[in-house]
């Protein structure tokens, strides 16, 4: 008689990872025929010259494996814009390697420098992959969180969850999901307090060329005495409005790249060859990244008008494509709903759907807020913002 066929027992790496909240509001969205606005893409393409210069590097044959470290142009391009907007002058032979988006930047920066028992300080509320790259390397994460209301960081707090086993501290500006931008002054309170330190500074930084009302990004790149400690991510799909083609770069001094480029190796090697070579001519002019804050800021702007007619209370949007308001001026059947619910309402009754703040922290803490994405059409945000109009 034949034994039953049957799949091996795993015990899992992730046993508090399900479907992300972002899935499930997608899909509610889709079933209410709701506006969503809860994931952070685009609705709108990205420029033509971007996508011909892609298809001219397939037609010039640039279609096998890319060098690990990345395109050679692409590299030089990154070192150049670095160098010109931030002033840090990094090594396009050494300091920088692109990625397969900064997801695979972040889980391999976690691989490359997180050991077992590690502790690497998070701030919370905070993107989702991060909690889980530092469980995946073996580390443990240490949740700070940012001061409630204004995401701003607490330097007393952070200073008391430093030990001797940490190894890594995260930081991400502009905020996603609260849109803060952190102030040059906050860099340096940074610098200061890990000066005495070997702690590593991961600085995930996709939203960087999304900082309104004139205000410059502040990259851990412009201090030097966090640059020699930092791996700087960011992301080509968030500049260029191309998430799909899951593409970024990460800058760390040599020594720190060397590491990180060991591990790249052997879970990605390399990067699409076409896409690099495209994005390397594309970055010839500037403009698609300098004139981008203004871009955004035209839809924080209509949005925010528009959101200014509702009961909801807006909080600042100093940055990012996303913007946090607090709906505790709102009851659905008298009822106060908690953040979960009330977006599930939302999506279902009122046709927008959006993100609950809480399922940014790691326990689970409700401020009443949640958070839209504005980076969609004109059109889109019209026709959320007039069914909004009803609250």
């Amino acid at each position: 008689m034949t034994a039953p066929l049957r799949t091996p027992a795993v015990a899992t790496k992730l046993p508090a990872v399900g479907t992300t909240i972002f899935s499930v509001m997608s899909a509610l969205a889709a079933r209410h025929g709701a506006v969503n606005l809860g994931q952070g893409y685009p609705d709108f393409d990205c420029d033509s010259a971007l996508v011909d210069a892609v298809g001219a590097a397939m037609q010039a044959g640039h279609n096998q494996y890319a060098p690990m470290a990345g395109v050679p142009a692409l590299l030089q391009a990154v070192a150049a814009k670095i160098g010109a907007v931030y002033g840090h002058r990094y090594s396009p032979v050494d300091d920088i390697t692109i990625t397969a988006g900064a997801t695979q930047a972040l889980m391999t920066t976690m691989l490359a420098i997180v050991k077992a028992g590690d502790e690497v300080i998070v701030l919370d509320p905070c993107y989702d992959c991060y909690v889980p790259a530092i469980a995946l390397a073996g580390g443990v994460a240490v949740r700070v969180p940012l001061h409630a209301g204004s995401f701003r960081p607490d330097f007393g707090r952070i200073a008391a969850a430093l030990t001797p086993a940490t190894r890594a501290i995260i930081i991400n500006t502009p905020h996603n999901p609260s849109g803060t931008v952190w102030t040059a002054a906050e860099m340096l309170q940074l610098q200061a307090l890990l000066a005495p330190t070997e702690v590593i500074v991961i600085s995930d930084e996709v939203y960087e060329h999304m900082v309104y009302d004139g205000a410059p990004h502040q990259s851990v790149s412009r201090f030097a005495g966090l640059a020699a400690r930092a791996f700087v991510i960011s992301s080509f799909g968030k500049t260029c409005h191309v998430t799909g083609w899951k593409v970024g770069y990460v800058a760390a001094p040599a020594s720190l790249m060397a590491e990180f480029r060991k591990v790249h190796q052997y879970n990605v090697f390399s990067v699409s060859t076409p896409m690099q070579h495209g994005f390397a001519a594309y970055m010839a002019s500037p403009a698609h990244y300098l004139d981008l804050p203004a871009f955004y800021q035209h839809k924080r702007d209509l949005f925010r008008a528009g959101l200014a007619n509702t009961r909801f209370r807006l909080l600042p949007c100093e940055g990012t494509y996303f913007q946090c308001v607090d709906y505790s001026g709102l009851k659905v059947a008298e009822r106060q709903l908690d953040e979960a619910a009330f977006c599930q309402w939302l999506a279902a009754e009122v046709g927008v759907a959006a993100i609950p703040l809480s399922a940014f922290y790691g326990d689970g803490f409700a401020q009443h807020t949640i958070r839209f994405c504005f980076a969609k059409q004109d059109a889109t945000l019209a026709s959320a913002l007039e069914r909004l109009a009803s609250l």
